[in-house]
C-alpha cells in the first residue's frame, strides 16, 4: 500500500500583518511562523521514509517541501509539478479578506469554501484540476506497495483532492489548514483518504 502525504504550506503572514488572499501570481515566502510550521512538519515527518517529492514552483511550497526532505541520506530529489500552483484569484488576487466579501457577498465565498465552486472573475478549472489530481493518484498506483509519497500544494488545489476519491470521511472539510496534511491510501484500483487537517 502507498500513502500520500498531501501538505498545505506554512503561513506566508504573522499575526498582525494584514492578510490577503494570495493565490498563484502572488509569490510570497514563507513568515516567520510558517517557517516555524514547515520545522514542524519535517520534525514531524523525520522518521518517514520519503520515496518521491513533489511541490509547486511557489517560494512557500518549495520551502515548506525542503524542510520536510531536508538533506537526509537517500531523500528524492523535489520535483516541481505545475498543477500543485494555487490557482489565480483574479481581481481579488492579494487583495484583503473585506475587499474580497465586498465584492463577491459572503455566498459565494462560502459556496467555494464548501463545494469548491469558483466565484464570479477566479481564474481555476475545476475540471481540470480534478483530471490531473486523478492522474497523479493513478500514477502514485504503480508505485511499490511500500512508497511513502510527498506533495507540498496550496489550498485551492488541495481542496479538489478529495472530489476524486470515493472512500472519505462524510465530514470532511475539504480546506486545508496552513501547517497541515491528509493522508491517502493507495492500492491497486483504490484510492482511500484516511486523515484530513492533521497537524503536528
Amino acid at each position: 500500500m502507498a500513502r500520500i502525504y498531501v501538505i498545505r504550506h506554512g503561513n506566508t503572514f504573522d499575526k498582525g500583518d494584514t492578510v490577503t488572499r494570495v493565490g498563484g501570481r502572488t509569490d510570497l515566502p514563507l513568515s516567520s511562523s510558517g517557517q516555524d510550521q514547515a520545522r514542524a512538519l519535517a520534525e514531524h515527518f523525520s522518521e518517514l521514509i520519503v520515496h518521491a517529492a513533489f511541490c509547486s514552483p511557489l517560494q512557500r511550497t518549495r520551502a515548506t517541501a525542503r524542510a520536510i526532505i531536508g538533506m537526509r541520506t537517500g531523500s528524492p530529489a523535489l520535483l516541481i509539478l505545475p498543477f500543485l500552483t494555487e490557482i489565480d484569484y483574479g481581481p481579488d488576487e492579494n487583495q484583503p479578506e473585506d475587499k474580497v466579501i465586498a465584492r463577491l457577498g459572503e455566498a459565494a465565498l462560502t459556496a467555494w469554501d464548501e463545494d469548491a465552486t469558483p466565484p464570479d472573475g477566479w481564474l481555476v478549472d475545476p475540471k481540470a484540476l480534478k483530471a490531473a489530481w486523478a492522474d497523479f493518484l493513478h500514477r502514485a498506483s504503480t508505485l511499490d506497495n511500500d512508497a511513502n509519497i510527498l506533495v507540498v500544494t496550496s489550498n485551492g488545489i488541495a481542496r479538489f483532492l478529495p472530489d476524486v476519491i470515493q472512500n472519505k470521511p462524510e465530514d470532511l472539510d475539504r480546506k486545508l489548514k496552513t501547517g497541515a496534511w491528509g493522508e491517502v491510501e493507495i492500492t491497486a484500483g483504490d484510492a482511500r483518504i484516511t486523515g484530513w487537517n492533521i497537524r503536528p
